[in-house]
């Protein structure tokens, strides 16, 4: 699995290199310094998503086990640092940012069904978000292969997230824990099967809170959103600037290619040739693409690497603790 994400990570790495490569090193760094300093302005934007995407994480946790808007935030920036930055197939920081939950107190049938629901709900407003897109892309393109593949990927998506849902209503993680059982065959299991069927009736509790589900995807909605004000800023540093329809196309479809390769690291290389051949459309020249793409990764940089160090510094307190604790 290690060796497969390694490899996976190195031909990322590679397609990167070559897209560099065939635009020029020097014109897309001549692309990005005319930026300057716009890229912290571009960085300002990313904890205006953060704070919505913690509000939708909120909401879908219970009342009795909801913590403080604050006690969240730290955990929900340390699940996009990991999932952004590490080979984690874009889940391992879910996992992450339900354990540090635990840490603060929170019962760990209500992190992990609050952080399952709240997958769904990004998964289903980022459909929304795609369609989205895909109608201004026809607009600029007509119904041409581009529009045509799009719209057969978002349908797919759409196929695989009603069947998670039905499989979460269908004892998801009872059926899993079973499997594991069958295959490993060694000590008792009863008690992660009794977790995994408690795990099952939280995360549909969750969705029998409607009101909340519905408010929790307003709010991952106007995240995704704010990501397209991230593009249009961008731009207007690269001095390219275009209108806001084409800022919505622009960041709905590259996060629908970013996810679409999430078994590839960080999307990389898959993410920079999404946006050289979307900017087309927008009539954006190649070098803008791949200057707007890597302006993304240097925020991702800049604002995900203090995360993985305060995820490292929790880790290891509460490590320290443990130990002391038991002797």
């Amino acid at each position: 699995m290690r060796r497969a994400a390694a490899v996976l990570w190195l031909a990322g790495i590679a397609l990167l290199a070559a897209l560099v490569a065939w635009q020029g090193a020097a014109e897309v760094w001549s692309g990005l310094a005319r930026a300057g300093w716009g890229l912290l302005a571009v960085c300002a934007f990313y904890p205006i998503a953060l704070i919505v995407d913690t509000e939708c994480w909120r909401l879908l946790l219970p009342g009795a086990s909801r913590p403080a808007f604050a006690v969240l935030m730290a955990p929900r920036w340390i699940s996009d640092a990991v999932n952004g930055l590490l080979p984690s197939a874009q889940i391992g920081g879910d996992v992450v940012r339900a354990r540090l939950l635990t840490l603060r107190g929170v019962p760990g049938v209500d992190a992990g069904a609050s952080v399952v629901a709240d997958i769904t709900a990004g998964v289903l407003t980022e459909i929304l978000f795609t369609l989205m897109g895909i109608g201004l892309l026809i607009r600029h393109d007509g119904a041409g292969r581009t529009a045509l593949a799009a719209t057969v990927g978002v349908l797919l998506f759409a196929v695989l997230l009603l069947a998670f849902y039905m499989a979460q209503h269908g004892g998801l993680f009872r059926r899993l824990a079973r499997l594991l059982e069958r295959l490993v065959r060694i000590g008792d299991w009863s008690p992660v099967v009794g977790g995994a069927e408690a795990l099952d009736a939280a995360v549909i509790a969750t969705y029998r809170r409607r009101r909340e589900f519905v408010r929790a995807c307003i709010w991952r909605m106007a995240g995704w959103f704010a990501g397209t004000l991230e593009v249009w800023l961008a731009l207007y540093f690269l001095d390219r600037p275009i209108g806001l329809a084409e800022a919505l196309m622009l960041e709905s479809l590259g996060q629908a290619i970013r996810h679409a390769a999430f078994v590839i690291p960080g999307a990389l290389g898959v993410q920079e040739g999404g946006f050289i051949l979307l900017g087309a459309v927008a009539g954006l020249g190649p070098d803008t693409g791949l200057a707007l793409s890597l302006m993304k990764r240097i925020r991702e940089l800049l604002l995900g690497l203090p995360a993985l160090l305060v995820w490292q510094m929790i880790e290891g307190r509460h490590f320290f603790r443990r130990r002391t604790r038991a002797t």
